[in-house]
């Protein structure tokens, strides 16, 4: 089959479909359902909901079962961080950027499929698959990114991202909201309780990002696929591009101050977002309240919001410019993470939920733009430099979820780990307030 032209709109929507399929995995496993499922499994509490124990036996050691979480999320985002450039020079040089993203998807989608035998007497295959899966996903849009400037000229690049986006969006609030139902009413499916219906929806994420998948594979360019001997020149060339973006930072303070701004704040916020389910699943007393349908309903809510609030983020930063909307969003986050420190009843984490929405789906979006904005007129690295932003947002997420597996461990309780993101907010409100951005806030025509 010929490749579609660039451009085409039957290429472009086939490469937005992509989110459509993988976007379940984000809301589904890494948000929802999973961590739910995790915490029923290794938490033990009394009929009034209180905690009673919380460790688990791991390889020998007996742990906090969040510190075996954070740990195991840490290293595997570690080994995303080392790979990504690795295998992005590779693919560029062969010319086969199709078959590392298949791989990434199947290696995720199947390690999804894992998950129903997750357990306490199969724990090591369980953490297996929980790592393979977040590698799959995360592998995998490396390459799906990539493909954009191959498939869409740049007047068309933010509408479809855009559409793929929405796509996603909607894609993985339809699953989620049929095993929700599934779930939470077993019976009429003829299940004996929610257990076996929980293990299921990991299969229907598995089923449904490689199903979908097909569409996109199907039209995407292939590759020349060159038969050339990756050589040690090859391999490096990722980490040689990233170094050259990190030397050319030394001439431009601007955006090397805000990369230390974002790296500290993003670390917390990403770590926020990982960790949010596993927090309320021990650390709130639900009561005779059934857990999994007031955080999966906070969950959705959390996504409905958060698209309000990019909205309304971009509004802000059109008229008041974006470092200043990013410095409010900062100390915002940050009074939450202080009212969340002692949040104990559901309600109370459903208005943390709605605040979180609110500024979650502005700083992602404005940070991006942001930094966007900031790259030197007419540069030709622009994939470079983005590759930089996306490693040291990653190594952010390494270093959050390992103090966030470290303080669980050591201290027993998740509410200690709140400390330390405030203190982040902090230290990021600061450096942002030393960027001095000459952009003005209506420079973009109406």
């Amino acid at each position: 089959m010929a490749n579609l032209k660039k451009g085409s709109k039957k290429l472009l929507n086939a490469w937005a479909f992509y989110d459509w399929a993988n976007s379940v995995y984000s809301l589904v496993v890494t948000s929802a359902v999973f961590p739910l499922f995790y915490g029923a499994l290794t938490v033990i509490k009394d009929d009034e909901g209180n905690k009673l124990n919380d460790t688990v036996y791991f390889l020998g050691y007996t742990m906090n079962n969040d510190a075996l979480i954070g740990y195991v999320t840490a290293f595997s985002f570690l080994l995303i961080s080392i790979m990504s450039p690795i295998l992005s020079g590779i693919s560029d040089y062969v010319g086969n950027k199709a078959s590392f993203l298949k791989f990434f998807c199947y290696l995720g989608s199947f390690s999804c499929i894992g998950l129903y035998w997750f357990s306490l007497d199969h724990l090591f295959f369980g953490i297996l698959c929980y790592m393979f899966g977040l590698i799959g996903f995360w592998g995998s849009l490396v390459f799906y990114n990539s493909y954009l400037p191959d498939i869409a000229f740049p007047e068309q690049q933010d509408q479809i991202s855009a559409k793929g986006f929405s796509l996603g969006y909607i894609g993985s609030v339809l699953l989620l909201i049929l095993n929700l139902i599934m779930i939470m009413k077993f019976e009429v499916f003829g299940f004996e309780s929610e257990a076996l219906p929980t293990r299921i929806s990991f299969v229907l994420v598995g089923l449904w990002w490689m199903t979908f998948s097909q569409y996109t594979f199907k039209h995407l360019p292939k590759g020349t696929h060159h038969s050339k001997k990756v050589t040690k020149a090859v391999v490096l060339n990722g980490f040689n591009e990233l170094h050259k973006i990190w030397l050319a930072l030394g001439d431009d303070l601007t955006l090397k101050r805000f990369l230390r701004a974002f790296f500290v704040y993003s670390m917390a916020v990403q770590t926020i977002m990982i960790a949010a389910t596993y927090f309320a699943v021990e650390e709130l007393n639900w009561g005779s309240q059934n857990p999994t349908t007031g955080l999966i309903v906070s969950i959705l809510l959390i996504q409905l919001v958060a698209l309000a609030g990019a909205l309304l983020t971009a509004s802000l930063s059109k008229r008041f410019g974006n470092i200043p909307v990013l410095m409010t969003i900062v100390a915002l986050w940050t009074l939450i993470c202080a009212y969340a420190y002692f949040v104990q009843t559901p309600m109370q984490f459903y208005i943390t939920a709605a605040c979180v929405g609110l500024v979650m789906g502005g700083i992602q979006s404005l940070s991006r733009s942001t930094y966007s904005k900031m790259l030197p007129a007419n540069t030709e690295d622009s994939a470079s430099y983005f590759s930089f932003y996306d490693v040291a947002e990653k190594i952010g997420i390494v270093i959050g979820m390992f103090l966030y597996g470290y303080v669980s461990d050591v201290t027993g309780s998740m509410r200690g780990t709140i400390l330390f993101f405030i203190s982040f907010f902090v230290i990021g409100l600061v450096l942002l307030s030393r960027v001095k951005f000459k952009s003005p806030p209506n420079s973009i025509p109406s």
